[in-house]
């Protein structure tokens, strides 16, 4: 049953998924693609929306990832990334970062340097989605059950879900996909690492008025915070403004056109000039850093933002949630006939994988914000002849674009 059902007495599978993201809905779709039978168990207020009549124009989704080659490749194995609608997908050519300051650093990361066609691809939010929920409507062995989950139990046989209507959920594994603020990690009672930013990010889009070439610009302002422009399809550029607190407020009371004004003065007229995009929406949200203690649990494991999030100044956190289920299926695509795809050790196996990268990311994150928010003239030059030398040495920018690229 591939649609949204009541809940019935008990509902059995091998994988029960808790979530309704992306992240959520590509693990569905993997484990289904593998053999296994699938609960997706989305909010009540979640069901996949019904798709859009044919020729009908959409606004421009506020909300896009820059998905890396990690993400392409699992979303292309599971017919997924030729199911969305490619007029709107854009590719990063190149990527230039400036620093702050009367004499900014600056350095240019771009595909024929790192040897491969195109950097990155800006998707929006609902396009990614619009395409899992298709293919999910003709996976095999895919039940979508809309409740809400009140209890999870674990032993050494599986694990059991009960919703909110009595009804039960047996399963072999439980992958938690449901955010941040993930249920299924509470239900765990695994310890995380909480802190705050006390900024949030502002996006919306705008057209300008030249060609961006397929270049994503970022700004390091010091005490303004991260400024990003990504690539939208045609003459048009995303916003992604890691802006603090009170900045964040000043920017959400303004108008959009007033918005442009600032981002023209710190584009330099790169761009031409940039008018919102119609309708207008601009959307913003709190910036953290959240580090769980683990993982895995006893017939639990966590991906996406469950497992970590990350400050998004490098674009990454979807890009680390893609790696954990291409992680997670391999993982268990690997394990020895006789066991279960919740033993103990299998899950063991996909946290080990996961370790470095995630370790990695959340420290590069976490570092180049406290470096780039520093408002001191001794750090704000350091951090420039920084840039400066990095621009300047080819072999480590080709290992950061690999890194970056999930090469």
């Amino acid at each position: 049953m591939n649609s949204p059902t009541t809940s019935a007495a008990r509902h059995d599978s091998d994988v029960c998924i808790v979530g309704n993201g992306a992240i959520a809905k590509t693990t569905a779709l993997g484990f289904a693609q593998a053999g296994h039978s699938v609960t997706l168990l989305v909010p009540p207020s979640g069901a996949p929306p019904a798709p859009p009549a044919p020729g009908a124009e959409q606004p421009w989704d506020v909300r896009v990832y820059a998905l890396n080659h990690t993400a392409h490749t699992l979303l292309a194995s599971l017919k997924v990334w030729g199911a969305l609608d490619a007029s709107r997908v854009a590719p990063v050519d190149s990527m230039a970062v400036i620093g702050d300051g009367k004499q900014p650093g600056d350095v240019e990361f771009d595909a024929f340097g790192a040897h491969v066609g195109t950097l990155a691809w800006i998707v929006e939010d609902r396009n990614l989605n619009q395409a899992l929920d298709a293919a999910l409507r003709f996976a095999p062995n895919v039940n979508i059950i809309s409740a809400r989950a009140v209890r999870l139990a674990t032993g050494d046989t599986g694990a059991t879900v009960t919703l909110d209507d009595g009804a039960v959920v047996a399963c072999a594994l439980v992958v938690g996909a449901d955010g941040g603020q993930s249920w299924v990690r509470g239900q765990c009672d695994i310890g995380l690492d909480y802190r705050s930013y006390h900024q949030r990010a502002v996006v919306t889009n705008f057209s300008c008025g030249k060609p961006h070439h397929g270049v994503a610009h970022q700004w390091f302002t010091g005490h303004e915070g991260i400024v990003a422009l990504l690539p939208l399809p045609g003459e048009r550029v995303s916003l992604v403004w890691s802006a603090p607190d009170a900045l964040a407020d000043t920017l959400m009371r303004e108008s959009l056109g007033e918005l442009a004004v600032r981002l023209a003065v710190l584009s330099e007229d790169k761009l031409g000039q940039l008018k919102p995009l119609q309708p207008e929406s601009v959307k913003d949200v709190p910036l953290m850093l959240i580090r769980p203690h683990a993982i895995v649990a006893p017939r639990v494991a966590l991906v996406g933002d469950a497992a970590h999030v990350v400050h998004p100044l490098a674009g990454h956190g979807m890009n680390l949630g893609f790696a954990d289920v291409a992680q997670l299926l391999e993982t268990v695509a690997a394990r020895e006939a006789q066991r279960s795809i919740g033993d103990e050790r299998v899950l063991a196996r996909y946290a080990r994988g996961r370790k470095e990268d995630v370790l990695l990311m959340q420290l590069a994150t976490d570092g180049l914000a406290r470096l780039f928010g520093a408002d001191l003239e001794p750090v704000r030059v350091v951090r420039n002849l920084g840039l400066n030398l990095l621009n300047k040495l080819p072999m480590l920018k080709r290992r950061l674009m690999a890194h970056a690229m999930g090469k």
